[in-house]
């Protein structure tokens, strides 16, 4: 008989999530491997990088990137890294308690098998139970996401917070165990179309069309392309590239190998048309990027210096605007400045880049007009998504090894954060607002420079008209009819100079009486922030606003 997730757990909605940890082999303090006993709980392993094996009950199966494996409670497994890959295994490690409920299940299938029940069970039946099972959650990037939200959440002191944790959790499980029913794909078409996985990685540098993958698995082409699609998220051809590409991005970094022969030895006839897809996949040519990998690079990065710089790299010049200044916080004082406001501004010649990046908006300050000076590379993820933005940074300019680190770095202290903010603050609501000569901005709880770190990291509470008026929006105009109702405890606000005909215009505001009689100007509760701190994107610019958060508001 063979087991499924639904005889290990007949009631997935009892179950709560017990502890959570993101692990990576190269920084463990085992050697190769890690042992796990599943003593009284459940666990899901979910593969995020490189590639490895695991052993239970003498069995060996590969793990790679894009695995779920569910462990049993009482099985014992070792994982291992594999020493032939250069991305380090890592992986989510998820325990699974489960809530008893009194009732008769004399007619059912055991959910688990404990020390005590070995005895009384049959050699194929224990390695049955405790056999392992491979589950399928699409689209990946969804199931990511979802796993990095919890990890930074789980560890809050606040009861409702910690509510809040096992209800994100349920929802993934849900979705988890939705998507893995046998009922929607036997398990012989998912272990086959694993297979072709596997065969494809194993294969990638040789000859690989649909039709051939379609036939070894005894699939028709539509209902192959379908189902592949639904498990990885890309088209069978594009997976292969992209397993192709990333190959011959490690040999690039590796070997001294031409250009050419990397091409051919990842599967490309022709090395124009690998260089073709590799600047569409990585931005950037593929001897550029070789040659980020091995020197350091004088970049140019208009408003997205602060990931350059979190990965140690000092940009060769800052950008800066003649109403704004420059990025004061980024404590650049010895690096030149560039003013994106002069749209026919040029290079001086002893600070000529070798390499630019670009982000959202560069048209807005005509900045593509240097693609001619130095190879240029564009930025396509959105601000919110800074991590996205700090990966595809390093992967261009050679810090991939510096990533994990920074991110780290940042949930730590916004958990920290988070947990003396509830204590503290226990409810009371926050609203952000950026002031000018003209305007009066009011920003949203779930997009844009602010919305992400103080209402989602920080878990501060909106206040109702912030989730009300902006609707998911980054951020909205109100006037002073709006500005009357806004009666949150706290405000955080920045002066923004750019409409401001003398100095002092954009503060008039704090003299009209709409101003005078909101509750968080008598009570005292207004913070002014750093203008170009908080209308940033960046690891830098949301520590310190975490840290401006702090100094107020702890």
């Amino acid at each position: 008989m063979c087991h499924t997730i639904k005889q290990h757990i007949p009631k997935p909605w009892l179950s709560t999530l017990q502890h959570m940890e993101y692990i990576d082999h190269h920084k463990s303090h085992i050697d190769t491997h890690l042992l796990y006993k599943m003593s009284s709980a459940h666990s899901i392993f979910v593969i995020t990088s490189g590639r490895g094996s695991v052993v239970c009950l003498d069995r060996k199966s590969q793990l790679e990137k894009g695995m779920i494996i569910f462990v049993p409670a009482g099985a014992s497994i070792k994982i291992e890294g594999s020493p032939w890959t250069e991305s380090e295994l890592q992986y989510y490690k998820l325990d699974l308690m489960l809530v008893e409920v009194k009732e008769d299940i004399s007619n059912q299938s055991p959910t688990k098998v404990t020390t005590e029940q070995h005895e009384s069970l049959a050699g194929n039946e224990i390695q049955e139970a405790l056999s392992l099972i491979e589950l399928n959650y699409t689209p990946w990037s969804s199931c990511l996401e979802a796993l990095e939200q919890i990890l930074r959440q789980q560890e809050t002191t606040d009861w409702m917070e910690q509510w809040e944790v096992q209800l994100r959790f349920q929802d993934w499980f849900r979705v988890l165990l939705r998507q893995s029913d046998p009922k929607t794909e036997t398990p012989d078409e998912r272990a086959r179309l694993q297979s072709s996985i596997r065969y494809i990685g194993d294969h990638y540098d040789r000859t690989i069309t649909v039709d051939e993958l379609a036939a070894n698995i005894g699939l028709t082409r539509a209902s192959y392309t379908r189902q592949f699609k639904r498990i990885t998220g890309k088209l069978p051809l594009d997976y292969v590239n992209t397993v192709r590409l990333e190959r011959s991005k490690q040999l690039l970094q590796l070997t001294d190998d031409r250009i050419h022969e990397i091409a051919q030895n990842v599967g490309f006839s022709s090395e124009y048309y690998f260089g073709r897809r590799f600047k569409q996949y990585a931005g950037i040519s593929p001897g550029l990027y070789r040659r980020h990998h091995r020197q350091e690079v004088r970049v140019f990065a208009p408003y997205l210096e602060d990931f350059v710089l979190a990965l140690g790299i000092k940009p060769v010049l800052q950008c800066s605007h003649h109403s704004w200044g420059r990025q004061h916080y980024l404590e650049l004082d010895d690096v030149p400045e560039f003013d994106v406001s002069q749209q026919e501004a040029q290079f001086n010649l002893g600070n000529v880049p070798d390499f630019i990046m670009l982000g959202k908006g560069y048209d807005r300050w005509n900045l593509d007009r240097f693609e001619q000076v130095a190879p240029t590379f564009y930025v396509e993820h959105l601000g919110e998504d800074w991590r996205s933005i700090l990966r595809s940074t390093a992967d261009v300019l050679g810090k991939v090894n510096r990533v994990q680190d920074v991110i780290g770095a940042y949930e730590d202290k916004a958990l920290e954060a988070k947990d003396r903010l509830a204590r503290y603050m226990r409810g009371e609501t926050v609203a952000f607002l950026r002031i000018s000569a003209s305007d009066i901005t009011l920003y949203g709880d779930q997009q844009g420079y602010v919305g992400p770190v103080i209402y989602q990291d920080l878990g501060l509470t909106p206040h109702s008209r912030v989730q009300q008026w902006t609707r998911h929006e980054r951020r909205i105009f109100i006037g002073l009819e709006q500005l009357s109702q806004l009666d949150a405890d706290h405000l955080l606000i920045t002066f923004d100079t750019g409409n401001s005909a003398k100095p002092g215009d954009e503060r008039e505001l704090l003299e009209r009486d709409e101003w005078k009689r909101l509750p968080a100007v008598k009570s005292g509760n207004v913070y002014e922030v750093d203008f170009m701190t908080w209308m940033n994107y960046g690891v830098i610019s949301h520590r310190k606003k975490i840290e401006d958060v702090l100094r107020f508001m702890d």
